[in-house]
């Protein structure tokens, strides 16, 4: 955004409102060549992974809901890589269809994608990425799954017999750390002997190495396992353990080992994202309260069954404690340090 200069000759009160006009979020008037038509706004999203990885497949799924409402047109492209190709995808996607929003996770590709928004600063982007927004065009949104982790781990530290939980996540980044340490907080909540140990496998989507490394967390004594990452259910279900999926309900991969599990619901910042640019009234932001459990953006998966299998005490805490971070009575702890190195 450009930032207005103090102009000479003007009283201070005009100069003292245009600084503060000059620090405002500005509202982008983006072009919706089709809303005047057909009522809906052409929208693009990016991923750098596959959609069969949990991450895109919740941004990818809001989008697909909005285009069967029918708000949106709506294209993809995913299993894009970090090697470049983000920049090509994006400007000739521009070039050819005229997007009027442009969605994503950028992790990785972050400065690809800013340098694409200050580019074209009459489409709204919005896209999962670390920082913050980018005035005038480009919002930033992540997976605030910390809450629904948290009660996943109270359930965790009462299942587990060993008191060793196993937990395999992507890398100690701000984002995946949160997550991760909202359900050893949990854990260790409902069981003070809990011992939780976490693995890296330093990457987004490899679910060989996940499996990997959770059959070495097995090894190692865990009979309870967190797969912050995809292909860690397919080692607990081979060995026939308890495990908390990531992102969605993924209780159909296993239906005897998936317990539960941080939901992610992208719905509530899509239908926010479309409604902003039909007004007119886009503007970047950090769009992080629509993710989180009193918006919506956030929930615990169904029990699946699984309700039966546990103590009603166990029950009734994670009952308690979801009706109080909804009312904001209870806030879980935002600790993105590595847990590894506690």
């Amino acid at each position: 955004m450009n930032h207005f200069r103090r102009v000479l000759g003007l009283i201070a009160v005009t100069a003292i409102a245009l600084a503060a006009c000059a620090r405002a979020p500005v509202a982008v008037p983006v072009a919706a060549p089709t809303a005047a038509t057909s009522g809906r706004l052409k929208v693009f999203a990016a991923y750098a992974t596959p959609l069969e990885e949990p991450w895109p497949s919740i941004i990818h799924a809001a989008l697909s809901a909005e285009k069967d409402a029918g708000t949106i047109d709506y294209r993809y492209q995913d299993n894009i890589g970090y090697k470049g190709d983000m920049d090509k995808i994006l400007r000739k996607e521009i070039e050819t269809n005229k997007p009027d929003i442009i969605m994503g996770d950028a992790f990785g590709n972050e400065d690809i994608v800013a340098k694409v928004a200050a580019d074209n600063p009459k489409i709204a982007f919005a896209f999962g990425m670390p920082g913050g927004p980018v005035n005038p065009n480009l919002s930033v949104f992540d997976n605030w799954i910390h809450e629904p982790a948290y009660l996943s781990g109270l359930i965790a530290g009462k299942l587990t017999k060993s008191n060793k939980i196993g937990v395999v996540a992507a890398m100690p980044i701000p984002e995946v750390n949160r997550i991760v340490n909202g359900f050893i907080q949990g854990a260790k909540e409902s069981n003070k002997d809990a011992q939780v140990s976490v693995s890296y496998i330093n990457s987004f989507f490899d679910p060989a190495q996940a499996k990997e490394a959770a059959l070495a967390q097995i090894a190692a004594g865990a009979d309870v396992l967190f797969a912050e990452r995809f292909g860690v259910i397919e080692a607990a279900k081979e060995k026939g353990i308890p495990a908390f999926g990531a992102m969605k309900d993924q209780n159909e991969l296993a239906p005897d080992t998936v317990v539960t599990g941080p939901v992610w619901n992208m719905r509530p910042t899509a239908q926010y994202l479309i409604d902003q640019v039909k007004k007119g009234a886009y503007q970047a932001q950090d769009l992080k309260d629509f993710s989180m459990m009193t918006k919506g953006g956030a929930s615990l998966a169904p029990l699946h069954g699984w309700d039966a299998k546990l103590p009603a005490d166990v029950r009734d805490l994670v009952k308690k404690k979801t009706e109080e971070i909804v009312s904001g009575k209870f806030r879980v702890d935002i600790n993105e340090s590595d847990p590894a190195k506690k």
